[in-house]
């Protein structure tokens, strides 16, 4: 029983020594490096994937490491409380001897105090206790103790006096700023939302189909969002009411396609009854969120969405326009899925319908670029929209709608091609305003490409505990400031009666508790006001041709 106590002791000694924080500091920093070098699934699950998919050996390896969620990991939610544990057990001790330190007597002055680092003594004018009361004066800033012959190790007079308490105080602050950070963070994580929203607009290039109706969105329910999380805490009532409309998008770019600079105009209101010609306005920029009661909402990006039309053998139409996720982020070569249920005056039986439904799947480029031997390979070579296309697989069958089951935005479900249930019938490359005739079981089917508009990624977010980790964050950096430039240091000084009637021995000695920089400047100011015969000038500048700057005289 005693030998687990005894290595309890230990590992709780070993836990909360400072070596083990700074370690623990260093071992959490290294940790959050996989958590900048790979995707993660809190930021975007589909690169996630796609990492999956291109390294089909490490990448397993990685998932069953938490390497995708490594801020969520297992690991690294220990490696923050083992931290936290330390520097909380560091934190209590040292405030404790801090406290019984600053409330001590400074120590006696040692006997001899010429072995001091430094050292310096002379004669004054004046009894012991005229210089004993000049001595208190010139420290009065600093923490005293005065000796008397009994209890002086050199049996005469001594005063003792040490600063710099607050350099200890400074890093005891410095550690529960950090503590006070973790705290903040983790806590925000508890409560915080995040969400994002896709909302098709106008843009201001001439190829872009206008949109009459932008997008309204609000923030009043999880639904409304097109990406949604929030932290454990959070049950997705709590959120901050409020609406707004995207007007436009606007891009620019440089030469070599490069983003510039993007921003949005919004109009936007918190009141929820408000018309909307009463909304106020704002722009967004990149790193210039809007901010409603504490909300931001950021313009993380953007994107095309083409619209296309179906026309069936009936004569009926159906058009939709889809947003398409960029895979070159530099040309912008989109790719996407649409999904097209036949009327229902065509097909009145329910399965019978569902084998006649029409899938579209394929690229968008905003600068059609066609390459390969026969021409038919669309790329993009611009991301603006100069001279858009699509290239398109169109699929009949069974498209996964009516089942009931959630279907990707992006790509069409493999299991249903690969099962037979939905077949690819052709593949066609169009540009605005052309059309293409797909035979079906059912007759002939037009597929138009009426052209494509721009849309904007907006995301919404909120953590209530963002103004604590600033507190926090700008406590420990002063505080570290501080500890650095506080220096904790000593002053002994003895007085003894002079052979000179009337003056008195006085014998000053130094230390450094920390480093010397600039310490020694201090102490021989210190040592030469205390030395100095102050009365002797006083008498001296009474007399009107005496200037006891002037050598000379």
């Amino acid at each position: 029983m005693k030998t687990a106590q005894t290595w309890l002791r230990k590992a709780w000694h070993w836990l909360t020594s400072m070596r083990t924080a700074l370690m623990l500091l260093f071992i959490l920093a290294l940790a959050s490096v996989p958590g900048a070098l790979l995707p993660q699934r809190q930021v975007s699950a589909t690169l996630v994937d796609d990492y999956l998919r291109a390294n089909p050996t490490m990448g397993p390896i990685y998932d069953r490491l938490q390497l995708f969620d490594v801020f969520n990991s297992t690991w690294f939610v220990a490696i923050v409380l083992l931290l936290v544990i330390s520097l909380i057990g560091c934190i209590i001790p040292r405030s404790m001897d801090h406290w019984r330190a600053y409330n001590a007597k400074p120590t006696r002055a040692p006997r001899y105090l010429s072995r001091m680092p430094m050292h310096t003594e002379g004669v004054v004018e004046g009894d012991e206790a005229v210089v004993a009361k000049q001595v208190r004066d010139k420290l009065k800033r600093w923490h005293v103790a005065e000796y008397q012959p009994d209890e002086d190790r050199a049996g005469v007079f001594s005063i003792s006096a040490e600063r710099g308490y607050t350099r200890e105080l400074m890093n005891l602050i410095f550690h529960i700023g950090i503590v006070g950070m973790i705290v903040a963070f983790a806590a925000g994580r508890m409560v915080f939302y995040e969400g994002q929203a896709i909302v098709i607009t106008n843009s201001e290039h001439e190829n872009a189909i206008p949109v009459e109706q932008p997008r309204v969105f609000c923030n009043t329910s999880p639904a409304n969002f097109d990406v949604f999380r929030a932290g454990p805490f959070f049950d997705g009532t709590g959120l901050t009411p409020f609406c707004f409309e995207s007007q436009d998008f606007k891009a620019k770019y440089l030469n070599n396609g490069q983003a510039n600079e993007f921003s949005s105009d919004v109009t936007y209101t918190d009141d929820l009854n408000a018309p909307q010609d009463e909304w106020d306005r704002a722009t967004l920029t990149v790193n210039g969120p809007l901010r409603i009661n504490g909300d931001r909402i950021y313009l993380q990006g953007h994107g095309f969405a083409p619209q296309i039309t179906i026309t069936w053998p009936n004569g009926e139409t159906r058009t939709q326009m889809v947003q398409f996720r960029p895979t070159d982020v530099t040309t912008f070569l989109s790719s996407g899925v649409m999904r097209f249920d036949p009327p229902a005056g065509m097909y009145p039986d329910l399965g019978e319908r569902r084998k006649n439904q029409i899938a579209i799947e394929g690229n968008f480029a905003p600068t059609a670029n066609w390459t390969g031997p026969n021409g038919d390979q669309l790329q993009s070579a611009f991301p603006t929209m100069d001279d858009p296309a699509i290239s398109v697989d169109v699929y009949v069958g069974d498209a996964g709608l009516d089942t009931g089951r959630p279907q990707n935005i992006f790509t069409l479900d493999q299991a249903l091609v690969a099962e037979g249930l939905l077949q690819k019938v052709t593949r066609v490359q169009l540009t605005p305003g052309s059309e293409a005739t797909v035979d079906t079981d059912g007759g002939e089917v037009k597929v138009r490409f009426d052209g494509a508009a721009e849309y904007a990624n907006y995301q919404i977010s909120r953590d209530t505990t963002q103004i604590w980790a600033l507190i926090a964050s700008t406590v420990m950096l002063l505080a570290l400031a501080g500890s650095l430039a506080i220096k904790r240091r000593r002053i002994w000084i003895r007085l003894r009666p002079s052979d000179t009637p009337g003056h008195t021995a006085v014998e000053i000695a130094g230390l450094a508790r920390t480093d010397r920089a600039g310490w020694g400047r201090e102490f021989d100011e210190l040592a030469a006001e205390l030395l100095s015969d102050d009365s002797h000038l006083e008498r001296r500048e009474d007399e009107e041709e005496f200037d006891p700057y002037d050598l000379g005289k």
